[in-house]
């Protein structure tokens, strides 16, 4: 952890170009001096933007986790399918590892990025540095790399798109709110600026 008022040396990932990153204040943004590629930004309001982004995005997948996925009806038969369901249906039909990575990408990995989210932006939000907040904001930028909510959702309406020929298909409020998990999960990590995160740990008390 640098001390305050010590220069940060960053190189830049398009061009390697290597220079002292400047202190930057509230919708500023550093860009390259050698290619222009913005490096990173300081958002008007970054901070309540992404923690209340980031609430919504706990409802949404609280939502998305206790309501109805989809519901098919085939007949006289109708059965419905909760987003916990495609981790243990892929169990029951003998792909035990790959409901777990299912499990993994789409349940654990937004749980982390959104409970990490909601402990650090909480904290901030009164000044303060919660205990442990440190390591947990290096593994909720870790967990996004195995964030991959998007994937799933395409996977999920090219399958609707095979089966609407077989039976009727109608997707349910788990659905919606999943779609909305993913726009608010998205928005709320690009409010703030990973440099800026960190910086407001550090001078938190």
């Amino acid at each position: 952890m640098r001390s305050s008022g010590a220069s940060e040396h960053i190189a830049c990932p398009d061009c390697d170009a290597y220079f002292v990153a400047p202190e930057i204040e509230e919708g500023e943004q550093v860009i390259c001096p050698q290619c222009q590629a913005v490096l990173f930004h300081h958002h008007h309001n970054s901070l309540h933007r992404a923690a209340a982004l980031t609430v919504a995005a706990a409802f949404l997948f609280a939502v998305a986790n206790f309501f109805p996925f989809m519901t098919l009806q085939a007949g006289y038969r109708e059965s419905q399918m909760l987003l916990s369901q495609s981790v243990t249906g892929l169990e029951h039909e003998g792909s035990p590892w790959l409901g777990v990575g299912v499990g993994l990408f789409t349940l654990v990995a937004p749980s982390l990025i959104i409970g990490g989210l909601l402990y650090l932006l909480g904290g901030l939000l009164i000044d303060r540095r919660l205990p442990g907040a440190v390591p947990l904001c290096r593994w909720v930028y870790r967990a996004r790399r195995w964030n991959m909510t998007e994937v799933f959702l395409l996977g999920a309406l090219v399958s609707l798109l095979k089966l609407g020929t077989l039976a009727t298909l109608t997707l349910g409020i788990s659905f919606w709110a999943f779609v909305g998990l993913i726009i608010c999960l998205t928005a709320a990590l690009s409010s703030i600026d990973y440099r800026e995160l960190w910086t407001r740990l550090e001078e938190a008390d």
